[in-house]
């Protein structure tokens, strides 16, 4: 049973590396720390970002009941993203980028 979706598209112009600061969790923010081109670090954040944004909307609560922190999107071994948040939730996720935009899409549901 789905519990909710949600959806989420930023400006990638929008997006500094101050920001990974407030957003990332300490694995995230590890793996940001080894790209070494500053356009894909932009994209990497804006993605995170497009990301938790699209999983609170999900949730149904927001960013602010759920901190950016609180939600960690990492990638499986073969690149696919992920979000284990809750064990009674199962999250599907996907990321995409262009030059301009980065765009997330989630859908939760019931385990």
């Amino acid at each position: 049973m789905i519990i909710g979706i949600g959806c989420d598209l930023i400006k990638i112009a929008r997006i500094t590396s101050k920001l990974a600061k407030r957003i990332l969790s300490i694995e995230e923010r590890i793996l940001f720390d080894k790209i070494t081109s500053e356009k894909r670090k932009l994209e990497f954040l804006a993605g995170r970002f497009a990301a938790k944004e699209a999983f609170s909307k999900a949730l149904g609560t927001g960013i602010g009941v759920t901190s950016f922190k609180d939600i960690e999107v990492l990638n499986n071994e073969a690149g696919k993203p992920y979000i284990d948040y809750n064990s009674d939730f199962k999250v599907h996720i996907s990321i995409t980028h262009t030059d301009e935009y980065a765009l997330a899409y989630v859908v939760i549901e019931k385990k």
